[in-house]
């Protein structure tokens, strides 16, 4: 599972959090890794950090919003002849508090980045490996993809978007040599909620690496699904689907109202 050896990998969202602890286990494991974000300096010093730890591997940053409409046409041609054996859709971006309370611009943007972003990506790549009758597609979702999130109303929305857009292309590639897999992360210590007033506690979240080693693992058993971190990740994704709909949904806007997230606010209309 820790061999990745003659792969190249390209991770969205990559100069921090749970992207920069992928790209970072992924050099570990032997695969040359492209780093994609949108913060160039960042995303800079991830890549000399990457070079100094495993100077074995090839690590190529790459600039890009994939938030923006001509974003992933610009990443591809930056590419050039790379050819990308693994792709890790995992940048993402979402609001907290009630939905008519943040700026409108910040809910577009989520959508444009969660779903049209990764859908491209997803697209271009994945008819590559299609061709080449080999390749992995990794799509980071969420926890919060199994039921309606109150106060985090479309964020939530975007990832069950990635949640069943993921599952109906892993059945569709079963055979070609494609491998597609969806991974759930839970609450985990990053900088999600930085641009707003809510506050993660870290004693109830994972580490971005022990995220970042399931997901790998998980790939590289492929499964089809990975609820990486603690146990109840998965569990709280199963009892979502068997209850009614209007019963998990109010249970999630109780457990989010406890969290303070009916009144979070975000701190700036710019994306995160």
């Amino acid at each position: 599972m820790d061999d990745f050896r003659g792969r190249t990998a390209l991770v969205t969202g990559a100069s921090k959090g749970i992207g920069r602890a992928l790209a970072v286990d992924l050099a570990r494991r032997g695969a040359d890794v492209i780093l994609v974000a949108r913060a160039e300096q960042t995303l800079l010093a991830v890549a000399d950090d990457i070079r100094t730890r495993f100077p074995a591997v090839t690590v190529t940053p790459i600039p890009a919003d994939l938030g923006t409409p001509d974003g992933t046409g610009r990443l591809l041609e930056a590419l050039g002849g790379h050819s990308v054996d693994l792709l890790i859709n995992n940048a993402g971006m979402g609001t907290a508090g009630p939905f008519l309370i943040s700026p409108l611009e910040r809910h577009q943007s989520s959508i444009d980045l969660n779903i049209t972003g990764l859908t491209r990506l997803t697209y271009d790549l994945g008819r590559s490996m299609i061709e080449r009758g080999s390749g992995g597609i990794v799509n980071v979702a969420s926890t919060a993809a199994f039921q309606p999130l109150p106060y985090q109303a479309s964020y939530g929305a975007t990832k069950a978007f990635v949640l069943s857009f993921t599952e109906a292309l892993a059945e569709e590639l079963r055979g070609t040599g494609v491998h597609v897999m969806a991974a759930h992360p839970g609450a985990t210590d990053t900088s999600f909620f930085d641009t707003s007033t809510m506050e993660v506690n870290p004693a109830f979240s994972d580490t971005p690496d022990r995220v970042a080693a399931d997901i790998l693992d998980d790939y590289a058993r492929r499964h089809t699904a990975s609820y990486p971190g603690r146990f109840t990740n998965q569990a709280m994704t199963v009892v979502a689907r068997f209850l009614p709909r209007r019963t998990v949904t109010k249970l999630a806007a109780a457990l989010n109202r406890k969290l303070g997230l009916h009144e979070a606010r975000d701190l700036t209309g710019a994306p995160g």
